[in-house]
């Protein structure tokens, strides 16, 4: 049977497992909360840490706390940011809204690790001195906002540009495939494949710049505000100091909050973020999408192009290979879209001068953002940069789509254009054919406008204009 200890708080006596570093608050809280079975993502633990560690140096600095117990309060904190003691925080993430039970824990297992360091010469308590100028209120908010810069900036942000260079490497590898354009699904007008990748890197390109965007709000910390906003029991230059701290270490232009009282009773910059990781989703599902569709077949789909074969695809049907890591990153971007809803509904939980619904908006911003950055490499490297153009079907393509016809609309009018375009249909006769049957145009002309190049360039179809 497992061994315990006695522990006090405020409530009385609990049993702690005897060699846990955390105490009696955080035992109260695993048995309050036997929901999930999931603790607070490592991300958040361990700029929960440092923050700890930054705000004990700060408070040495101040004169608030001695030299010899800050110390060991540093020292400690540093081993939580580290993941040293990430079983030490078994917390479940559907706990009090504040997250004072996930505060509280951090506080405990600091303590109690700096007693050890200390070897019990000097007593380290939990809120006295690992919580000085501090409340779950303001630290919980803080932790939100710096683990998710600090991800998007080191980690998503990077991931994405990485996808980026890929997407773009292949609209210039791919800038002389003609193929067929499509719209509703249906054959359109001639496009280069290096164009449609090209529009894919604009995409990832655009979706780093609106995460760039939301960085400024997230780096606006809540810390200094404690209880409700105010800044009761907090020295007046602590948070200054620690945002300070922490930009110099990160790289990221951490501030104090402006206004302490939105950064406690809002979680605004959060859902802004979020929009932009679901932003980001809706473009990577809709490139995965596309790829699906162009590499569909080999024989009775598009074929235009072939994804890299990574996996038996069936286990009935031999040879069968699927677009699994398309497959892949669309549900990741589902579960984004899924977590921001719930980002959305736990800003909007926000009541009066706290947002009680902090734990969650942690956990599914902090998940967003690292399935994003894992599925971004994984797509760049196992589908994008294997995947290659099958020239031939799309030029066959091109030729036999009655959207073709739409180039001699300049030259012949629209109506005509038209009824070639249906006998090319009907038939299965390429336009170019039914062209000399069908007009007065000179091989020349016809040749010059249902030229697929230059279809894909602005310009008119008697060869006026950009392009012509």
């Amino acid at each position: 049977m497992a061994e315990y200890r006695v522990e006090r708080d405020t409530m009385g006596e609990m049993k702690v497992p005897a060699g846990a570093l955390y105490g009696a608050q955080t035992q109260r809280a695993v048995e309050n909360f036997p929901i999930s079975g999931q603790p607070l993502p490592a991300e958040f633990i361990h700029a929960l840490g440092f923050l700890k560690m930054t705000a004990a140096a700060v408070n040495q600095e101040l004169g608030l706390l001695e030299a010899r117990r800050a110390g060991a309060i540093q020292q400690a904190a540093s081993e939580v940011a580290e993941g040293k003691w990430d079983a030490e925080f078994p917390i479940d993430v559907f706990q009090t809204g504040s997250g004072t039970s996930t505060n509280m824990n951090a506080n405990e297992v600091i303590a109690r690790r700096a007693s050890q360091l200390l070897k019990g010469e000097v007593a380290v308590h939990p809120n006295d001195h690992v919580n000085l100028g501090q409340s779950s209120n303001d630290v919980i908010p803080t932790v939100l906002h710096l683990s998710a810069a600090v991800a998007i900036h080191q980690t998503l942000i990077p991931a994405l540009a990485h996808l980026h260079g890929a997407l773009a490497a292949k609209a210039s590898e791919f800038d002389g495939v003609i193929k067929s354009g499509r719209t509703h699904l249906m054959d359109a007008t001639p496009i280069r494949l290096g164009q449609e990748f090209g529009g894919y890197a604009s995409m990832v390109e655009h979706g780093i710049a609106r995460l760039k965007a939301v960085l400024p709000d997230l780096c606006e910390l809540a810390l200094g505000g404690t209880a409700v906003g105010t800044g009761l029991n907090a020295h007046s230059e602590f948070a200054r100091r620690v945002a300070a701290r922490v930009a110099a270490h990160a790289q990221l232009p951490f501030v104090e909050a402006r206004n302490h009282f939105e950064a406690q009773g809002s979680q605004d910059g959060a859902v802004w973020a979020s929009g932009a990781l679901n932003t980001v989703a809706a473009s990577l599902m809709k490139i995965a999408n596309d790829l699906r569709l162009m590499n569909s077949g080999p024989r009775c789909g598009l074929a235009e192009v072939a994804l890299p074969a990574v996996q038996p695809g069936s286990s009935i049907m031999p040879g069968k290979v699927n677009p699994v890591i398309c497959e892949s990153l669309i549900q990741v971007c589902a579960q984004v879209t899924g977590n921001h809803v719930a980002v959305t509904l736990g800003v909007q939980g926000g009541q009066l001068d706290l947002n009680t619904m902090l734990p969650l908006i942690a956990r599914n911003l902090l998940e967003s953002i690292r399935l994003l950055a894992n599925a971004s490499r994984v797509f760049a490297d196992q589908a994008v940069a294997g995947l290659i153009a099958n020239e031939e079907t799309c030029r066959a393509y091109v030729e036999i789509s009655p959207s073709m016809a739409t180039a001699l609309n300049p030259l012949i009018g629209y109506d005509q254009a038209a009824e070639i375009a249906k006998r090319s249909f009907k038939e299965r006769r390429p336009v170019r054919e039914l062209a000399r049957e069908m007009t007065k145009l000179t091989p020349a002309e016809i040749d010059k406008a249902l030229d697929p190049r230059r279809q894909t360039e602005p310009g008119l179809g008697d060869g006026g204009g950009a392009g012509g």
